[in-house]
């Protein structure tokens, strides 16, 4: 019996043992691939925030960070850098083909670097949005902030400064002269801004001694692509723009129709990629739509300090939505002055006018096609004789073939009972002169 139930025993043991996971399978260390692509703006910090606390919260060794973009705003970079420096997990950047400009400053925020074969990096100049060098001031601040990028993760600043700097003195890596340095995948490990040339992402893994680790992706959801498209420094203009023109062409419509339902949308998709960016919240929603109700409480208030009130608060609302003063201004002259070219077009070549415009001024002719009739001109006294029934000092009235006409004189005073002549009439006035008596 005991043997039995010694034989149940460890049949029940082993069963537990194969049925739960090792130590070594529950330690198994995490890593996280995320997506760095296309344009850096805002609304890519966003995603990248969402993805290093993920990364935090489960406890991941690293995150690998795929590189592939051309570059984009330096503020937005300068925000994802102090992300990637302050983070409480390992970071890793993949470059693969090309990080260049601000996608060079985020690269050299991560702890290490890999770089895939025929991958180049740098080429980090700091131009404004018309494409021209920027101001001294701007330009100072990027290249401190690129050496300290380098400084971070003990890489040599001098090529961050190159890269940066068309002043540099680097000849022997095809910059100076002119040039930025712009560093191939060979070069980058030469100077120490590379840990080594890898073919996929399991070279990476293989590097940081994590083949075994459990890998897993973090892609952006739809409301966070959305996001990186709607706060692009290019399509922030062409919101407001449209938004405005939709509003205006709406005030010449009779209604509401699709101008005004399109302009409201495009708004909208403005508030509504900022809000998901994290750049702005819903006060600046409701800042907005408090300055529409007070330009239309305008229509019916005097004073102008209504619309006024409202005028700013509709542009309030958008720079506290915008990160960028210089820019969003630049985007609200666009849209102002599109706005108001259209309006002036709708005016002077179409011949429109504002629907509140039409409730505050009469537009309607009192022509005799319309049905109006002026008063009577009299034409048909001219020439004919009466007799004054009163004095005329110059006006008064006199009896003209039986009938009583006010009338005045050309200027001269007529007593009462003299005989007088039409000699013209002007509308409803009738001019008499005083007939002379005739002798014999």
């Amino acid at each position: 019996m005991r043997k039995w139930f010694s034989i149940v025993l460890l049949s029940l043991l082993a069963f537990s043992w194969l049925s739960f996971p090792t130590e070594t399978s529950a330690a198994k260390p995490k890593v996280y691939v995320v997506p760095v692509e296309d344009t850096i703006e805002k609304g890519l910090h966003a995603f990248l925030q969402r993805a290093l606390n993920v990364a935090e919260e489960n406890g991941a060794e690293a995150v690998i960070f795929h590189i592939n973009t051309l570059g984009g705003a330096v503020d937005a970079a300068w925000d994802i850098g102090g992300l990637f420096a302050n983070s409480n997990v390992k970071t890793v950047a993949w470059i693969d083909k090309q990080a260049l400009s601000a996608g060079a400053y985020i690269a050299l925020n991560t702890s290490e670097i890999y770089m895939s074969p025929g991958s180049t990096m740098g080429s980090a100049a700091i131009i404004d949005h018309e494409g021209n060098a920027a101001d001294k001031k701007a330009q100072s601040s990027w290249l401190a902030s690129m050496k300290s990028a380098a400084e971070l993760n003990n890489r040599d600043p001098k090529y961050a400064e190159a890269m940066a700097n068309v002043n540099n003195t680097l000849t022997d890596l095809g910059a100076g002269q002119g040039k930025l340095l712009t560093l191939t995948n060979k070069q980058a490990a030469d100077v120490g801004y590379s840990e080594g040339t890898v073919d996929n992402l399991d070279g990476v893994l293989k590097h940081l001694g994590l083949e075994n680790a459990d890998v897993r992706s973090i892609d952006e959801s739809f409301a966070e692509k959305a996001a990186r498209f709607l706060t692009n420094p290019v399509v922030i203009p062409i919101l407001l723009t449209i938004g405005a023109l939709g509003l205006v062409i709406e005030l010449f419509s009779p209604g509401f129709g699709l101008p005004g339902l399109v302009g409201l949308t495009s708004l909208g998709l403005f508030f509504y990629g900022h809000l998901v960016a994290g750049l702005t919240g819903y006060e600046t929603v409701i800042l907005f739509f408090l300055g529409l109700a007070l330009l239309g409480l305008e229509l019916f208030l005097p004073g102008g300090i209504v619309g006024a009130l409202g005028c700013l608060s509709i542009i309030g609302s958008l720079f506290i939505a915008g990160d960028n003063n210089t820019h969003m201004a630049v985007s609200i002259l666009i849209a102002l002055v599109v706005s108001l070219s259209v309006s002036i077009l709708m005016v002077k070549v179409f011949g429109k006018q504002m629907k509140f415009l039409r409730r505050m001024i009469l537009t309607d002719s009192t022509s005799a096609e319309s049905g109006y009739v002026s008063n009577v001109n009299r034409l048909d006294l001219i020439g004919r004789e009466g007799v004054t029934l009163t004095p005329l000092r110059p006006s008064g009235i006199a009896l003209i073939d039986d009938e009583r006409v006010d009338v005045v004189s050309e200027g001269s005073f007529i007593a009462k009972d003299i005989p007088v002549k039409v000699v013209k009439t002007e509308g409803s006035r009738i001019v008499v002169r005083q007939v002379e008596k005739k002798e014999g």
